[in-house]
């Protein structure tokens, strides 16, 4: 039985006409590949190179053995190739399902890493605004979908089939107009320090944000400007002209295209989590793979990447 390895370091050398140049075309030292060829022609019992001041050339036997190599490794080609296809990672379609900010800002990177090793499978990005990707995984509309939750806020359990893994976890903070005088201090902001302030209530009614807008409005936070859209790109704007402050995601905050001022909240307890939700072992390998990446860029509990800025205090 001969090593794939050294049947392919033989026919690289067939082809080079040299053991350096053959070693630089397979990642090896000229050496090492010296090393592969000797142990290859103890396997075979007889010499397979004659090396001359030029470089090596094949004797009969290493022609020989190199035709059949040039066929062997083909086949194991065809094979790798067919296994991966059947293992869904070779053609196939991936669907992933994303809101907003982490589709701008976390998934793109990891498509990427994705799409370098599995070039043929046909990557579908569905815009899912949560809490409703969990129900497109259990659905079966999307492979896996990011997600999140807010601390304070209700958090229920996901359908069977389906897990949600955490990927990071962030802190709410405080963002105001560049020369507020709420970003003037040092250290952590009091929430009841924003009793009475004009407040941007980013989409109140939306479910993951429910609990952190009730947990405003009992320290007496009030809303000056209803957002009741999700995203917050207008949310940032509004605030940066001066029509109030907001509680947002540091890394909103971080990453926000208009000019903030951005200070941490007391207590810290204020969160939101970004997860990923997926359909565990039933999972297509595609599927497992990225979530695998994914996991692997940011792992549970990690803090936010990307961050630009450093919050006041």
């Amino acid at each position: 039985m001969y090593d794939p390895t050294r049947l392919a370091a033989l026919v690289a050398v067939a082809e080079a006409g040299s053991i350096t140049r053959a070693a630089a075309r397979l990642g090896y030292t000229a050496p090492a590949l010296s090393q592969q060829l000797a142990k290859l022609e103890r396997e075979a019992g007889a010499a397979l190179l004659v090396r001359h001041h030029r470089g090596a050339r094949l004797t009969a036997a290493g022609e020989l053995l190199a035709g059949r190599a040039r066929r062997v490794l083909d086949e194991l080609d065809q094979a790798r190739h067919e296994l991966a296809r059947l293992a869904g990672l070779s053609g196939g379609r991936l669907r992933v399902g994303t809101f907003t900010t982490a589709g701008i800002h976390l998934l793109p990177p990891v498509l990427s890493a994705f799409r370098r090793a599995h070039p043929e499978v046909e990557l579908a990005v569905a815009d899912q605004e949560p809490p409703s990707g969990i129900a497109a995984v259990a659905a079966g509309e999307v492979d896996l979908a990011l997600t999140h939750a807010y601390e304070p806020g209700a958090v229920g359990s996901p359908p069977v089939g389906v897990f949600v893994d955490p990927l990071l976890v962030e802190e709410l903070v405080l963002v105001t107009s560049v020369g507020h005088r709420l970003a003037e201090g040092t250290g952590r902001l009091p929430v009841a320090e924003l009793a009475g302030r004009p407040l941007i209530s980013s989409a109140p009614t939306h479910p993951p944000r429910r609990g952190v807008e009730d947990a405003l409005a009992e320290v007496g936070a009030t809303p000056a400007v209803v957002c009741e859209s999700p995203g917050y790109a207008l949310v940032c704007a509004l605030v940066s002209a001066g029509l109030g402050v907001a509680v947002v995601p540091e890394m909103v905050a971080s990453m926000a295209a208009a000019p903030l001022s951005v200070r941490r909240l007391e207590p810290a307890s204020f969160r939101r989590t970004i997860s990923v939700a997926h359909r565990g072992d039933r999972s297509s390998a595609a599927a497992a793979t990225l979530l695998a990446l994914l996991r692997s860029g940011f792992g549970r509990g990690g803090t936010v990447p990307g961050t630009n800025r450093a919050p006041a205090g």
